[in-house]
């Protein structure tokens, strides 16, 4: 991978730093290695003339012999060959440090047959530049193909030799794959040799690489080389819960890193008593709950209603003792005699008390509850009225329609379970017109009406407008009950 503050020039190496790609960190390029003999003013008395080559920055690496004839050091970009023309490459390793890393990787010196062909040229750069335009074009173009034909196979990356002669495609898939058909399509459609090789999902992330969820660069794709099988048994014995989702890493397998301090939690578990899930004393059997390997503690509970609830953190030396009680067949009082207190950690920042200061100058006042407002309460006469009219309009309304005099209005009637008196319309609509039991309220209307003709013209149309917005503001307020009865039976 590419270092964030650091750019890569047209030949390949690093223009920010200029450690040709071999800076100490390690993050310049994918598998890097730091040649730290070869930064030192020693003189080697044992040459060794074989050296390591990487090719597309660290994608996959070789070994190669070097000619003394050639004066290529590492870090310098060289020509070598390969079985269907050549390659360009980085010399990555030289000295005795490439003895080791064959001795590691179980390659002996007889399998070494190609050689360096001399240091490359702007030449070879810029048809290697070219190459590596290519690769993403090219991957793109073999997946349709690939899945135009039906094949079940996904191509993770294309890799274009230095002469563009040859391309290699990797790719995954769950069981074996015919593609002969597909090599031919593909040879016929890029013209170039084609070459099929099988990876696996961990091989095709580190090739891919990309940033894990602890906020660095995947290990697969910087320093990690084998792969150990993963379990969850490892996460069982570290106490970490089986969460498929965090446990998986971007390869869509078991995450590497839960093998790293496996052998440490082991060598721990040793000290912990063996079959030590349940215990049994007089109060009752208790089960184990939780397992603190760091501090030493195992935590049970009783089984029994009475005890449910209580947690108790035991000693790996009482539990010890209670296990060769039961085995006796003795039972204890109760499973502590003493209880073990954890003493908190001083220098952890859940304990340390940090001190603020007011910057802004104004006091805080505290926040004081608020009171809740009473609704008021409605009587039972009221439950049939609308919630969007109150008391006070329907009396204001009641009293602006009936312009009787008081002591002949009907009195409103009392009491829970009576009923308001049906509104004037409701009156008029079940009972028969009588014009000799009209009220004073007709009476003064007819009146009213014989009056406005005796006025003047203009008198008249302000007293008919004045009229006509009463009579839309009573009948705005007024309204009709379907469910309603007559009074006295009529």
């Amino acid at each position: 991978m590419g270092c964030s503050s650091c750019g890569v020039g047209s030949s390949g190496t690093p223009s920010g730093c200029g450690d040709k790609g071999h800076c100490t960190s390690g993050s310049c390029n994918k598998l890097n290695t730091y040649d730290w003999i070869a930064t030192r003013d020693m003189f080697d008395p044992s040459e060794y003339n074989i050296v390591e080559v990487s090719f597309k920055k660290g994608a996959h690496k070789d070994f190669f012999i070097n000619d003394p004839g050639n004066r290529s050091l590492t870090g310098d970009m060289v020509v070598v060959e390969t079985a269907s023309g050549y390659d360009v490459g980085r010399i990555s390793l030289s000295g005795e440090l490439v003895r080791m890393q064959m001795k590691k990787k179980y390659t002996s010196e007889e399998r070494v047959a190609f050689k360096i062909i001399r240091k490359a040229n702007e030449r070879d750069l810029e048809k290697l530049e070219e190459a590596r335009r290519l690769e993403k074009e090219t991957m793109v173009k073999a997946r349709v193909i690939s899945r135009t034909m039906g094949i079940d196979m996904k191509i993770g990356d294309v890799e274009f030799q230095g002469d563009k002669k040859k391309a290699t495609f990797y790719y995954t898939a769950e069981g074996r794959v015919d593609f002969r058909e597909l090599v031919k399509e593909y040879a016929k459609e890029f013209k170039v040799k084609i070459e099929m090789r099988q990876i696996g999902a961990r091989q095709e992330s580190a090739r891919i690489g990309g940033i894990g969820s602890c906020g660095r660069e995947l290990c697969c794709s910087t320093w990690l080389s084998d792969f150990k099988s993963v379990n969850t048994a490892a996460a069982r014995y570290q106490n970490i819960a089986i969460n498929q989702s965090k446990l998986s890493g971007q390869c869509g397998r078991l995450k590497c890193c839960l093998n790293y301090e496996l052998d440490t939690y082991m060598d721990a578990l040793e000290d912990f008593p063996q079959d030590a899930e349940f215990l049994k004393t007089k109060v009752g059997s208790a089960h184990l709950i939780k397992t603190d390997i760091f501090k030493g503690l195992l935590y049970y509970a009783y089984d029994g209603e009475k005890m449910r609830g209580t947690i108790i953190a035991l000693d790996k030396a009482r539990v010890k003792e209670i296990k060769e009680l039961n085995k006796k067949g003795m039972l204890p009082d109760e499973l502590s005699i003493y209880k073990v207190s954890v003493a908190p950690d001083r220098d952890s920042d859940d304990n340390i008390e940090h001190e603020y200061e007011d910057v802004t100058g104004q006091i805080e006042l505290r926040n004081e509850p608020k009171k809740k407002k009473n609704k008021p309460q409605r009587r039972d006469g009221d439950r049939n009225r609308p919630n969007n009219q109150s008391d006070g309009r329907n009396n204001n309304a009641e009293n602006r329609s009936d312009n009787r005099p008081r002591h002949e209005r009907q009195a409103r009637p009392e009491g829970p379970n009576q009923r308001t008196n049906p509104p004037e319309s409701d009156v008029r609509k079940n009972e028969r017109p009588n014009l000799a039991d009209q009220h004073p309220k007709d009476s003064n209307n007819s009146n009213n009406k014989d009056l406005n003709t005796n006025l003047p013209p203009s008198d008249n149309k302000t007293n008919s407008d004045q009229t006509s917005k009463t009579g839309s503001k009573n009948k705005k307020k007024k309204f009709f009950n379907k469910n309603r009865k007559p009074k006295d039976g009529q």
